[in-house]
């Protein structure tokens, strides 16, 4: 089992500027590698608090044994009920690391991966919702085309969806390996490198999980609770999430639209909530050898202006 390394983790701390008593959020909480790293750069009066809806996270966090860190079991769209219930108003700079953790992958009873045969369930919080299995058994193929397709970007959705609608007639689809072993048989054409069920994994994950509504619902509380000055760090793993976080901090950076031949001066055209900091940041040659998971890692940072939220 592989250990679990926080990706860019030294590059998503500097990129928050941390002041020793400020207030941060770590988002996405994990196994606390980025939120231990926080820590260390904090005062006695500085404040962390962590979120994560996986109670196996929780759990993890509880053996830190630290005044200054407040754990919250919540998915990180729920941070602003999360903030008011610390009675939080603002804070200095908020890190999200978007995506499954390297310790659920690892885990064949969470059923998020099909390289070790587990049940097939693939949730975030193992309490809520529907499992993989259970959601297999009841979409119309037409949904699972669509979920295939649009989450996991497989041009192969059809073929995958029409073996899995046949296979489960034949009897039920309960673990990792047997959904694996049907889209293998499905997808005929390999991408180098690449097991055949990765992409179809990614999308049933995505989708069960709700992760790019999460990351959109999250992005407006971030620029609201954000001070003047803070920053926003955000890690993501593949092109549906990083394309969601590029745009919305390209378009918060931009400013409000204005009505097309409104005559302004440039000195009153409204200031953007966020400016951009630096260049999105990849894991560098020597980390993705030590954690080839951080192959597809990119980091991308804005800090919070002064215009009204």
């Amino acid at each position: 089992m592989m250990a679990h390394l926080p990706v860019l983790a030294r590059e998503a701390i500097d990129a928050l500027a941390i002041k020793p008593d400020g207030v941060y959020v770590d988002g996405t909480f994990g196994r606390g590698g980025h939120s231990r790293l926080i820590l260390e750069q904090l005062s006695t009066v500085g404040k962390l608090i962590a979120m994560d809806r996986d109670p196996a996270a929780i759990e993890t966090g509880k053996r830190i044994h630290d005044p200054r860190l407040s754990l919250v079991r919540v998915p990180f769209s729920r941070m602003e009920e999360a903030l008011d219930g610390l009675a939080i108003e603002k804070v200095d700079g908020i890190l999200l690391d978007i995506g499954v953790s390297s310790p659920q992958l690892d885990e064949a009873e969470r059923g998020f991966s099909f390289r070790a045969d587990g049940p097939l369930d693939m949730r975030m919080d193992p309490d809520s919702g529907l499992s993989a299995a259970d959601w297999i058994a009841r979409a119309e193929e037409n949904e699972m085309v669509e979920v295939i397709k649009r989450y996991g970007e497989e041009r192969f959705a059809r073929q995958i969806a029409n073996a899995i609608v046949a296979a489960r007639a034949a009897s039920p689809i309960r673990t990792t390996g047997q959904l694996a072993q049907i889209v293998a048989n499905a997808v005929r054409k390999r991408e180098p490198g690449q097991h055949p069920a990765t992409r179809t994994f990614q999308a049933i994950r995505i989708y069960l999980n709700r992760e790019l509504e999460e990351l959109e619902a999250v992005l407006p509380v971030c620029v609201r609770r954000l001070k003047p000055g803070g920053r926003l760090a955000v890690i993501s793993f593949h092109s549906l999430e990083d394309r969601i976080v590029k745009r919305f901090m390209r378009d918060q950076e931009s400013g409000p639209e204005l009505p097309r031949g409104l005559p302004v001066r440039a000195a009153d055209i409204p200031q953007g909530r966020l400016r951009r900091v630096g260049k999105a940041i990849h894991a560098g040659e020597a980390e993705v050898e030590t954690n080839p998971r951080a192959r597809s890692a990119v980091l991308r940072v804005a800090a919070r202006t002064d215009a009204p939220a």
